[in-house]
């Protein structure tokens, strides 16, 4: 009966620490994701006889004026997590 508590807990213990490594389950944050299909759609067509609703208020974004980021391959890093940088610290002031 040790045993098999012993063996269930070690399995407990190895399914965790499995599921949480990410290089086994791969990165998919590089490959095209679904929000990246999207593209706008024309304004509602409100049949003759009713009401139009009021579009005063309405959110309009801007057209994307910006080059598109360079393309990312499978092995790039995600961006989830921050390029490594080293901040310099400033020189010492000049003792008069």
């Amino acid at each position: 009966m040790m045993k098999y508590r012993a063996a269930v807990v070690f399995l407990a213990v190895f399914a965790l620490l499995l599921g949480g490594c990410k290089s086994l389950r791969g990165s998919s944050c590089n490959k095209p994701q679904d929000y990246q299909k999207a593209a706008s759609v024309p304004p509602l067509t409100i049949p003759a006889g009713l009401t139009p609703l009021d579009t005063t208020t309405a959110l309009k974004l801007p057209a994307l004026k910006e080059p598109a980021p360079p393309k990312r391959t499978v092995n790039d890093p995600c961006l989830d997590a921050p390029p490594p940088y080293k901040v310099n610290k400033p020189a010492p002031a000049p003792q008069a």
